[in-house]
């Protein structure tokens, strides 16, 4: 019976282990990693509202296809639900339309009920998207039942007003809320953001840029939750009479009340800020002065304060500043300050002893400040740049800060840095900018005693004579090894030294070992007379991302050798080889630099065409290869993802552009000069939605203009002059609002501390603001009748149209006078008719108005003198008629050659009367005069002509009579050439040959 019992008991365990296995596989295949199915179908459902210029390209209509890969989305990697949706931007320019000052031209309403399918959603970014409100019924209050866990929403830059607040309110489940750069000025609801106390959970209100004024101090004392506040940017002046409402925040870390007119932080009675857990305060661009700043012990635990740009002036008060015992980072930068001085107690000494960050740049201190800040014994980095110090600083000045890290006294007049090795800060400073002042060379020789030297830059410095030998600038120096940087660029120096050689007289190969150590990540040899292999070089820099090695002698080939993808130095970011002496044909290995994400190659001699492997720089930003002789067409499969800049002029690039670009849709500036393209321009030209400066000119393009152009909202710099296009003027480049454009230059990132994007945390590292790239973006474009280049912030700024020299016709489109922030536009020499437009006389920033060499005609506008920032203005040789505009403001400055070939056009400049009333017997007697002189000078011609008719045949007649051999030759050719005219007829037409004697 027992035997039994325990083989049932056997069978009954086989049975167990058999259906969990059954259950486990079953589970199995019915898990997938995909999304859920009604999560991916309801975001097909948003995509046609958040799609513009189709950017939600991976979210397809495909059954099973995974919704967790779609660009924007995140989810759950166990539950595979949907998490955060990221849909900034994404419809802010549906309307082509954009106007600044009534925006709701590209206003819309969200129902918000589509987001209700994804129940688990944490995470959702509706940024710069023209949202003006919700559906009736459908407010953001409808998700907070279903959306019970959603802690970030971020509506910035919408068309949002007070009336969406109440909905808000009850997401009580919200953590992080942004609403910056909406429309609360216009509200209808005085007290909506009472609503937001609620939110119990809030911990981060964001609302800067919102028009918001004193008043909204009163609606926040209820949101008790909140660590983060920010008001920057509002309306926001004089005296904070309601200050003591923010008191109520007691959990407060971060306030941020910057760029107002704040002159007070006190009330009538000297109420002030209480709040002892507030770590950081940012009172900076505002309008405090030395009488009306205060900082009480209510703020206990304040580690960081900003009154940078401020009103401060003179001797700055210290007694409230040493109130703030906790005081981390100070920034007094931008003000007017020229000491410290405590008026209770006489002191002068500024006593924060936990201070590790002082920021004293742009104010008018002198040498003597260093006396006073002598008690910040834990002081980790003092800038004090722009400040006028003159003389020399002594490193005793600095012993007492004997953690100091970074020392940057840039754009000063310092003339020497007396440096002693026994000080504290030699074996403490890390970091040292003395940029722009005028130094003894000999600090060269002394600069090895600060033995954790990391990076030094002394650019612009004056610098003379022979490097050092010995010391830490030495290649052969132990101390190297610590620096990761050194500029001692645009100095007069002679040798060989690490890092930034730039623009000095250096010659030879390039050191092995200043390139070989792995340690530099900078290293820039640009201006000098370095020579030699350049592949070389380049293989050789181990953690090098920035290598520059342009304005140099490297010569030679670059395709003699084969360089496998994991021989490239995979740390290369940034190389720049323009202005050398390269040739022969670019080298294909340059396709393996997975990495690359900046080439220039500029101004060579490089020839052939552009390797196809070139289409694998997936991370290239920018691209410089004009002024070579490259040949051939640009690859169909060269568009790089992140591709913004790419310069191509200067070759003999031919074909047409097929599909090169197509979908480039972070590209910025596409320049392709002076080269021998054909064809039209791609009417997928509007899928490079980011496009900002188009420079066609000097190719063989043809066909119309096309109206594509005008749905590229960014373009600001169009350049399609010297081409061969026809057609009228599309009326819709009257649209184009021409926007100041930052992308257009260059970006240059800085080694330093960044903020979390969600996140208040403090910093309180050393800001060295040391660039990382030397790449400068420059557009040239004709205007004002040069030819002009632009860089830097002027670039952003620059607007214009070139559309001249082509066969364009029909009228000029009255809508382009609505191209308000133009500064340069010419349609010369093309074969336009009709009338100048009046409406030009909207063109208030115009500088360059050049419409010569057409076929206009009528009479120039008057409208046309309210034009006050026109330099150059051209009409000539047209057909144009009546009274040049009156001489007035700017065209009082246009001389005759702007109106010249136009023989009906009259006024003073042109030495014609206008006037209609001239006597009969002048214009007869001059009739007259001129029928006289006209008789006279056909009866001179006659008989000028006929003498030296008969003189030059007498000549003849008379040489060959005396020369026989003359003679005979001459009767030769005669003969010779009669005998070789024949006649033949061919069809209808008769053909008449003469063969030409070969000399």
């Amino acid at each position: 019976m027992m035997m039994m019992m325990m083989m049932e008991w056997k069978w009954l365990r086989f049975i167990r282990m058999a259906v969990m296995l059954l259950v486990l596989e079953g589970c199995r295949w019915c898990t997938t990693d995909a999304c859920l199915e009604h999560e991916r179908i309801a975001l097909l459902h948003l995509k046609p509202f958040f799609n513009y210029q189709n950017q939600l390209q991976s979210w397809v209509e495909v059954k099973g296809s995974d919704c967790c890969k779609w660009e924007r989305v995140e989810c759950n990697t166990t539950t595979r639900r949907l998490i955060q949706l990221s849909l900034n931007s994404t419809r802010w320019f549906d309307n082509m339309r954009y106007d600044t000052d009534n925006r709701n031209l590209n206003a819309w309403y969200l129902n918000t009920s589509m987001f209700l399918p994804f129940e688990e959603l944490k995470s959702l970014y509706l940024r710069g998207n023209a949202i003006s409100g919700n559906l009736e019924n459908e407010g953001f209050g409808k998700l907070s039942s279903t959306l019970s866990n959603l802690e970030i929403l971020d509506l910035r830059e919408n068309y949002l007003n007070d009336s969406i607040l109440l909905s808000l309110s009850e997401l009580s489940s919200l953590r992080y809320l942004d609403l910056s750069y909406n429309r609360f000025e216009r509200s209808s609801h005085p007290r909506g953001f009472q609503w937001l106390s609620r939110l119990t959970k809030l911990e981060t209100l964001n609302s800067r840029g919102s028009s918001l004024k004193n008043s909204i101090l009163l609606q926040m004392r209820n949101l008790s939750s909140l660590k983060t506040l920010s008001l920057s940017g509002n309306q926001l002046g004089g005296k904070l009479l309601h200050i003591q409402e923010l008191n109520h925040l007691a959990n407060l870390k971060y306030l941020d009340l910057s760029w107002n007119r704040i002159e007070s932080i006190s009330n009538k009675d000297g109420t002030q800020l209480r709040l002892t857990n507030l770590e950081e305060l940012d009172l900076s661009a505002n309008l405090f002065r030395n009488n009306t700043i205060s900082f009480p012990q209510g703020l206990s635990s304040l580690k960081s304060l900003t009154l940078s740009d401020n009103d401060l002036q003179g001797s700055l008060d210290t007694k409230g500043l040493s109130n703030l015992t906790n005081l981390k980072k100070l920034d007094l930068s931008g003000n007017q300050i020229e000491s410290f001085q405590s008026f209770k107690d006489g002191g002068r000494k500024l006593e924060l002893t936990h201070l590790e960050e002082l920021n004293l740049d742009g104010n008018h201190f002198n040498t003597s400040v260093f006396a006073s800040l002598n008690k910040l014994s834990n002081l980790k980095s003092l800038s004090i740049r722009d400040n006028g110090l003159k003389g020399s600083i002594d490193t005793k000045d600095l012993e007492a800060f004997i953690n100091l890290r970074e020392l940057d006294m840039r754009y000063n007049e310092l003339k020497d840095l007396v440096i002693h090795q026994d000080s504290n800060v030699s074996s403490s400073l890390e970091e040292i900018y003395l940029d722009y002042s005028t130094l003894n060379t000999n600090i060269l020789q002394s600069i090895g005693v600060f033995a954790s030297l990391k990076i030094l830059s002394l650019s612009n410095c004056g610098l003379i004579g022979p490097l050092p030998n010995q010391g830490p600038l030495s290649l052969s120096s132990a101390l190297i090894s610590n620096v990761s940087s050194i500029d001692i660029s645009e100095n007069k120096l002679q040798g060989q030294i690490p890092t930034d050689l730039s623009n000095n007289q250096l010659f030879g190969k390039v050191p092995e070992e200043l390139i070989t150590k792995g340690l530099l990540t900078i290293l820039r040899l640009s201006n000098n007379n370095f020579s030699g292999n350049v592949v070389h070089v380049i293989l050789s820099a181990n953690g090098v991302q920035n290598l520059y090695l342009d304005g140099n002698n490297f010569s030679g080939e670059m395709t003699n050798v084969d360089v496998p993808t994991f021989e490239f130095p995979n740390s290369l970011w940034e190389i720049d080889l323009s202005n050398n002496k390269l040739h022969g044909k670019l080298p294909r290995w340059i396709g393996n630099a997975s990495f690359l994400g900046r080439l220039a190659m500029s101004n060579n001699s490089f020839e052939g065409s552009i390797p196809m492997e070139f289409c694998k720089l997936n991370r290239l930003e920018f691209l410089d290869l004009s002024q070579n002789n490259l040949s051939g067409s640009i690859p169909s499969c060269f568009n790089p993802p992140y591709i913004e800049h790419v310069h191509l002029h200067g070759n003999r690039l031919r074909g047409p552009l097929s599909l090169a670009f197509y979908n480039s849709s972070s590209i910025v500036t596409l320049d392709l000069r002076g080269n021998n393209l054909t064809g039209s321009i791609p009417k997928w030209i509007y899928t490079l939605s980011s496009l900002s400066v188009l420079l066609l000119k000097d190719n063989h393009f043809h066909g119309k203009v096309p109206v594509e152009l005008c749905k590229l909202h960014s373009l600001s710099i169009i350049d399609l002059s010297q081409n061969m296009f026809s057609g009228p003027i599309p009326s819709c480049l009257g649209n184009l609002s021409l926007p100041m454009q930052t992308n257009k230059i260059l970006e240059t990132t800085f080694y330093g501390p960044f903020i979390e994007e969600y996140e208040t945390t403090l910093h309180f590292g050393m800001d060295s603001y040391y660039p990382t790239s030397y790449l400068e973006e420059v557009i040239e474009f004709t205007t004002k009748s040069g030819f002009y280049s632009y860089k830097g912030d002027i670039l952003s700024y620059m607007t214009g149209i070139d559309l001249s020299c082509n066969n364009l016709t029909g009228h000029i489109p009255p809508e382009l006078g609505n191209l308000s922030e133009i500064h340069s536009l010419n349609l010369s020499h093309n074969k336009l008719t009709g009338v100048i437009p009046s409406s030009f006389a909207k063109l208030h920033q115009i500088e360059s108005l050049d419409l010569s060499y057409n076929n206009l005609s009528g009479e120039i506008p008057n409208q046309l003198v309210e034009l006050n920032s026109l330099e150059v203005f051209s009409v000539a040789y047209n057909n144009l008629s009546g009274s040049i505009p009156e001489p007035k403001a700017q065209f009082g400055t246009f001389i005759e050659n702007s109106y010249e070939g136009n023989t009906f056009l009259c006024g003073p400049i042109l030495h014609k009367s206008c006037s209609k009333t001239d006597s009969p017997s002048t214009i007869s007697t001059v009739s007259e005069d001129k029928g006289e002189d006209g008789l006279i000078d056909t009866y001179d011609f006659c008989v000028s002509f006929l003498v030296s008719y008969v003189v030059v045949l007498l000549t003849i007649f008379v040489v060959l009579y005396i020369n026989l051999y003359w003679r005979r030759a001459w009767f030769s050719l005669v003969g010779k050439c009669i005998t070789t005219c024949r006649y033949s007829n061919v069809g209808n037409f008769l053909t008449y040959h003469i063969f030409k004697r070969c000399v």
